[in-house]
């Protein structure tokens, strides 16, 4: 079966990469990758494969200026549209839509998930709170990569992503959050470098939805085999929030 091709509303082409369990599910779980991955990323496949194993519908892509996409990665920012392309072609099969949104991902997602009341849930992964980098060699990497022109360059030959040339400064997460309705997972890891755990508990305090949050021992930044059982869990934890909340 062909892959989807998703178009944003700001006319990017994107790649997508479908699960379809036999009958329509109850949920489709799309699924959006952090910076530098893509829809064929295993870390990426490995958590569509066990969310597909539970019985969900799962939708991946690859994000503006990454893997066979078009456009450029404006970290986070305008990757809403992209999320919103392909939430709306998850519901031409089924109506839930559960977003599981890692690092840059992340931001996407609680970007998008802000704006669209009827979502099933909302599950976010090495997400920051706010716009800070850390003061270590992980940190300056990052600045050097998607703030100067050299950088950009180089992340485009080496890395393979195009990043736009402009910080377009948006909302952090955390004044996302309280606009999420629907029910609202963290996960973390303590080895996470980059994002210090202090940021997860900041986006769980900041919810107004029905949250939990998961702090995983060992786990590093974004999407990682240990981080599977995690997400599953919260997955499911969503789903039975938003089921129990729906008029009988």
């Amino acid at each position: 079966m062909p892959e989807p091709t998703l178009l944003t509303i700001d006319g990017v082409h994107l790649t997508g990469r479908r699960w379809k369990t036999a009958e329509p599910a109850a949920a489709t779980v799309v699924i959006v990758h952090g910076f530098s991955a893509s829809s064929q990323c295993p870390n990426v496949a490995g958590v569509a494969e066990a969310l597909h194993e539970d019985g969900f519908d799962v939708l991946t892509y690859d994000a503006r200026g990454h893997g066979t996409s078009g456009g450029e990665s404006t970290l986070g920012d305008h990757e809403e549209h992209d999320v919103a392309a392909a939430v709306a072609l998850a519901r031409e099969r089924t109506p839930d839509v559960i977003l599981v949104g890692a690092s840059m991902g992340a931001i996407a997602a609680l970007r998008y998930a802000a704006t669209d009341a009827d979502l099933a849930g909302v599950v976010t992964v090495s997400c920051p709170s706010q716009w800070r980098l850390p003061r270590n060699v992980r940190g300056l990497l990052a600045v050097v990569m998607t703030r100067t022109g050299a950088g950009r360059r180089l992340t485009s030959r080496l890395v393979g992503v195009r990043v736009a040339n402009r910080w377009t400064n948006p909302e952090p997460p955390m004044a996302l959050v309280p606009r999420v309705t629907a029910p609202f997972a963290v996960v973390h890891g303590t080895e996470d470098h980059f994002i210090p755990v202090r940021d997860a508990f900041e986006l769980h305090e900041a919810a107004t939805s029905p949250s939990r949050i998961d702090i995983i021992a060992g786990l590093g930044h974004a999407f990682e085999p240990l981080s599977i059982e995690a997400v599953r869990q919260s997955v499911a934890w969503v789903r039975d929030r938003h089921a129990a909340a729906l008029p009988v």
